[in-house]
């Protein structure tokens, strides 16, 4: 039976296994890659663009003449002239009518070239929008990933804390069986210990959060059974920021396709002041129709069959229009008032979406240097409060410091980890964002 049961044992343990190693670990590009191709946003956004295809389609398709056919079946009653014996006759008869016609446009002011050019303009828009939701996908993506790897980080340091913890309270409690501490000295390591187990509750929570964060951004149902690559990421605290805050801007600007939709938009509403001037302009259009009838009126025994009268009452016919727009009741200047107030909103626009790009590299350049100043920083700070932690340690174990001493050493030590982490990878987002700007892939090193 023991046998069975170790037997079962190893069973599950390998089973455990398996499933351990099919379980997959997500780097950080393929995180970006499997959102960017489940997210929701980015689906309406290629819906929208295939719309903005369509009406571009459709500019293109009115250059075409139109040809449209009818055909009409009645009956009449009464008396008719028989235009051939010139005889009034009874006119209860099948009536048969059959046209076909349309029409061209020759010449309209330029409107329906405008129109495709504008459809153009908005259809590339479209397209800079989208590549624009992918890019702060992506961003928010990296951002939440450095979040995971900062908590993991900071439940490991905590954990750390309470296993120092845990072992000084099993030196304390043998002290205190021999007689040489005080009972109360056991009792502030536990209250301590207690405190330190609810902190790496509290980190752990905030673990748990962060993985729920990245798993909603990538669609996904649950964060159960989620994992990501943990790359070794090292910073030369020799390191510096490549390029300066205009040379990234100057790069970026030619790049972004927040401003490309910004400029391409302003482009598009051009082209409808032009479309909207065009409608005063005299307008030139083709018309051309053919038709015949069948009337059992003449439809006499021999003589007006069918396709004889299908043949005698054909009639084609060839015209041209010009329309020359005289009083509308000032709708064409009110459209070409209200286009001209449509440039200056997207020229606004534009110089908007140019301002928020240099503010946003801006502010990432500075926070890149102040977190590297507070990272270089931190790394003193831990070194000199471990150094401190550890002589506090060695005057705890013989009883020269008390346990509030002791506690406030492992605490400080604490905080400069936690320092050092956030300052970590405050810095190395907001050195991806510059090279995000700067038109590189965003990727760690793994």
């Amino acid at each position: 039976m023991k046998k069975f049961l170790i037997l079962i044992s190893a069973c599950l343990i390998s089973s455990q296994g398996l499933i351990f190693s099919q379980q997959k670990v997500w780097s950080l590009e393929e995180c970006i890659i499997y959102a960017i191709e489940n997210n929701i946003q980015i689906k309406q956004q290629v819906v929208q663009t295939e719309v903005q295809q369509n009406s571009l389609d459709l500019a293109k398709l009115k250059l075409l003449p139109t040809l449209n056919a009818q055909m009409s079946h009645d009956y009449s009653f009464g008396r008719a002239l028989d235009f051939t014996t010139y005889e009034y006759v009874d006119n209860n008869a099948l009536n048969e009518y059959f046209s076909a016609g349309g029409g061209m446009t020759l010449f309209n002011g330029l409107v329906n070239y405008n129109t495709i050019q504008k459809s153009k303009a908005e259809l590339l828009a479209g397209r800079e929008d989208l590549q624009n939701i992918k890019d702060n996908i992506s961003l928010n993506i990296a951002l939440a990933y450095l979040q995971i790897l900062l908590n993991k980080e900071l439940v490991s340091a905590t954990n750390n804390q309470l296993q120092i913890t845990l072992q000084q309270i099993e030196k304390t409690r043998r002290l205190v069986e021999a007689g040489s501490t005080a009972r109360g000295t056991l009792l502030q390591i536990e209250a301590q210990a207690a405190q330190e187990e609810l902190q790496l509750i509290n980190m752990q929570n905030q673990l748990d959060i962060s993985f729920l964060n990245i798993t909603q951004l990538l669609e996904l149902k649950t964060p159960e059974g989620f994992e990501i690559i943990t790359p070794e990421i090292k910073i030369d605290t020799n390191s510096v920021i490549e390029g300066r805050i205009e040379e990234i801007y100057l790069l970026a600007v030619k790049n972004r396709p927040e401003i490309r939709s910004a400029e391409l938009k302003l482009s598009a509403t051009e082209f409808d002041l032009k479309i909207a001037k065009g409608n005063r302009i005299p307008k030139i259009s083709m018309n051309h129709s053919i038709s015949t009838r069948y009337s059992e009126i003449f439809n006499r025994p021999n003589i007006d069959p069918f396709s004889t009268q299908i043949k005698n009452f054909k009639t084609i016919g060839l015209g041209f229009t010009l329309n020359v727009p005289i009083l509308n009741g000032w709708q064409v200047n009110k459209s070409i008032d209200n286009s001209k107030l449509n440039i200056e909103s997207t020229q606004y626009a534009l110089e908007g979406a140019k301002k928020t790009l240099y503010k946003n590299i801006q502010q990432a350049y500075a926070d890149a240097v102040a977190a590297l100043k507070k990272f270089n920083s931190s790394i003193k700070a831990v070194t000199s409060t471990e150094e401190s932690l550890r002589y506090t340690e060695q005057k705890f174990n013989v009883g020269m410091v008390t346990p509030i001493d002791y506690n406030a050493a492992k605490t400080q030590l604490l905080n400069a980890q936690s320092d050092m982490s956030q300052a970590k990878y405050e810095f190395i987002f907001k050195t991806k964002v510059l090279d995000f700007y700067k038109g590189l892939p965003l990727k760690l090193n793994q």
